[in-house]
């Protein structure tokens, strides 16, 4: 979420920087020592983002209506407060709500859903809505598609005042381990890590062939351990990615399709996945190491993928690196600074360890704050023997957490604040902390907002069983064709992305689809993964494609025609999902042996750059008709997993490879340098 705009009056503009810092500093004080109960830590969540929606919206609204969105704000506040005051009242009446109960139910209900419609538009209000409107009016649709019928007052206890609904597991995720892990993101970048990133894509790839268009998949690959979200990576790297392809000869819809694609790819990358990774794995009852064990090789397979794709369009186009002069020194850049990888190499040390994300999230979020803090003392520091022996003097010192808890850690950031409001500069730092964490706060909005909403959705499918209804639909057509089930859900996915975020998304199709994939013997992750992948693919996926979009006024080109560059880019994103679920050993499911592994990381390559080849058009030189068909026809073989396939897979490769290599041996001056 953007800073407000320029039209925001300055007390507004005050107003909300100081909301965001509040809600910051609340969501840090509950992760820290967790003093109240979830389901009060919910409301006050979806308080605040209530909130400061409105109070972002009340600046694009004239005076009557920035007094009437702040109006409806601070009521949405004072409504994510009744929890708290109220709750052993709430548990004492579960079954038996008062008419005070069902008022402040309903005003929540229609607060979230104006402010999801503010600030995402209609698309998923609307599909929100007709699960509301099915919970309310559904007795009387006809056949199977009827329920039982439900009173008003056990529809509003199920969305509000219980945790099933507005205040169930997406919230509840969103205002633990998200909301967290956004803030960590927004620390390293005003720490410096995107310079770190970039300074390394480019010193690595740079000077290769494509040598721009490598470093935005590498780039914003590295993001997307930071950051997941793709939109946001998008904005970000995307402002130096896109401009330096398009000034090497890509074309702006090229270079706008690269940048959309990597940064998508963020969601899906270990070890800080998207938000949605955190909803699977409360939602599996799962550890989130194992959500990002699943997700490792096909992210490695999905980045793969976009840099052989520009590697190819680069020798199609006949373009070439930069020099290797204007590059930067990756090596040197690696050791200035080096230290800012520190706590993303810690929080990864915990999420494999086995601490909760919760834990891991904080501890490292508040290493980042020492470093940050830490740096500028110093460098004031003479001599490089007094530098290193401060730094190991505050590791030690953060070690003491083992012993007295984050206590201990947050004392230490307080002497550190003390010591830098005294020194001359010092209170940059400070500023830039402080701006972290209302960074922090409007990247949490939209997805805390969606996750929300989609509560609703949760609620209704908890209470009316419809989502056994859908499943068995997909299960019967299953018993036929496993492929058309699967091909189904991908359409399902991929049109509820035309309107929705990924989080929505993979909650709905989720709910409906992936318990039908699991009946018909899809694993469980596997089932769950092939969702979320197609909910990331809608947001590359023509006409809406979030994220081309957001790339397009970058790019200057059309978000359309950007995201049909994003299809040919992402062709893994489309075909690894389906070869997972007839081969699980590619998410290391079913236990499998690392020759299972080894076999089917080998044929996804091979499928992959065949398919890539045959999207661009060229291998080691242009490909004719035939060669493309050929190609074609081999990937789509080696995507299945019954063994007749494979070996006519691997056997028409080699068959294009020997007839592309024979053609390419007459044509020396085709061949790229």
């Amino acid at each position: 979420m953007s800073a407000p705009s320029a039209c925001t009056p300055e007390p507004a503009a005050r107003a909300i920087f100081a909301i965001c810092i509040m809600f910051s500093v609340f969501q840090l004080w509950s992760a820290a020592f967790s003093p109240l109960p979830s389901q009060v830590v919910r409301s006050v969540h979806v308080g605040f983002l209530l909130l400061l929606v409105y109070g972002l919206s009340a600046g694009r609204s004239g005076r009557t209506g920035a007094a009437l969105a702040w109006t409806l704000g601070v009521a949405g506040f004072g409504l994510g407060l009744y929890h708290w005051v109220f709750l052993a009242e709430l548990i004492q009446r579960a079954g038996e709500p008062s008419m005070t109960d069902l008022v402040v139910g309903c005003a929540i209900t229609v607060l979230v859903f104006d402010a999801a419609r503010r600030q995402m538009g209609w698309a998923l209000p609307l599909i929100c809505a007709a699960f509301l409107a099915y919970a309310l009016f559904g007795q009387y649709l006809p056949g199977h598609l009827a329920h039982r019928g439900y009173a008003f007052e056990q529809v509003i206890e199920q969305l509000v005042l219980g945790t099933e609904g507005i205040y169930g597991i997406p919230t509840y995720v969103s205002s633990s381990y998200i909301f967290l892990f956004i803030l960590f993101g927004a620390f390293l970048e005003r720490a410096g890590m995107i310079d770190l990133f970039t300074d390394l894509a480019m010193g690595t790839v740079g000077h290769y062939r494509g040598g721009p268009a490598k470093v935005a998949v590498v780039s914003s690959g590295l993001m997307g351990t930071i950051n997941g979200s793709g939109v946001a990576n998008v904005v970000t790297t995307g402002q130096f990615t896109i401009p330096l392809m398009k000034r090497f000869g890509y074309r702006a819809d090229f270079a706008g399709g690269v940048e959309a694609t990597a940064s998508m790819g963020g969601q899906i990358m270990p070890p800080v996945m998207g938000a949605v990774a955190f909803i699977m794995a409360e939602t599996l009852n799962l550890p989130y190491v194992e959500i990002c064990r699943a997700a490792l090789i096909p992210a490695l397979l999905y980045f793969a993928t976009a840099f052989w794709m520009v590697h190819l369009e680069a020798g199609r186009a006949g373009l070439h690196g930069l020099a290797k002069a204007d590059c930067p020194d990756a090596a040197r850049a690696l050791r200035e600074r080096w230290y800012l990888i520190l706590p993303l190499a810690a929080l990864v040390w915990l999420l494999f360890a086995g601490y909760t994300p919760l834990f891991a999230g904080t501890l490292g979020l508040a290493l980042t704050a020492l470093l940050i803090l830490g740096t500028p003392i110093a460098l004031r520091l003479p001599g490089r023997a007094l530098r290193i022996g401060f730094w190991l003097a505050l590791g030690l010192a953060a070690s003491a957490f083992l012993k007295f808890g984050i206590t201990a850690v947050l004392a230490l950031i307080a002497v550190l604040v003390a010591i830098l409001a005294g020194l001359r500069g010092g209170r940059t730092t400070l500023a830039l902390c402080v701006q972290a964490l209302a960074d922090g706060a409007r990247h949490a909005i939209p997805v805390g907002i969606a996750c929300a909403l989609v509560g609703v959705i949760i609620g209704v499918t908890t209470l009316t069983g419809v989502a056994s209804q859908f499943a068995g639909l997909i299960i019967d057509l299953g018993r036929d064709s496993l492929f058309l089930s699967l091909l189904l859900t991908m359409l399902a996915c991929l049109v509820l992305g035309m309107g929705i975020p990924t989080i929505p998304n993979y909650i709905i199709t989720s709910s409906l689809a992936a318990p039908a994939l699991l009946e018909l013997g899809v694993p469980l992750i596997v089932s769950h993964m092939f969702v979320f992948y197609f909910g990331i693919m809608a947001d590359l996926t023509p006409p809406v494609a979030l994220a081309a979009f957001a790339a397009a006024p970058i790019a200057g080109a059309s978000g359309l025609r950007i995201g049909l560059q994003c299809m040919r880019i992402a062709i893994a994103g489309f075909v690894v999902p389906f070869m997972a679920v007839y081969t699980p050993a590619l998410m290391l499911q079913g236990d499998p042996s690392v020759t299972a592994v080894l076999y089917i990381v080998v044929k996804a390559l091979v499928s992959i750059g065949l398919w890539g080849a045959a999207a661009i058009g060229y291998l080691f030189a242009p490909l004719g008709a035939g060669e493309r068909g050929l190609a074609m026809a081999a990937a789509f073989l080696l995507v299945a997993a019954l063994p007749v396939t494979d070996e006519a897979g691997f056997v028409l490769s080699a068959v294009f490879l020997l007839w592309h290599w024979r053609r390419t041996r007459q044509l020396p001056q085709q061949l790229p340098r």
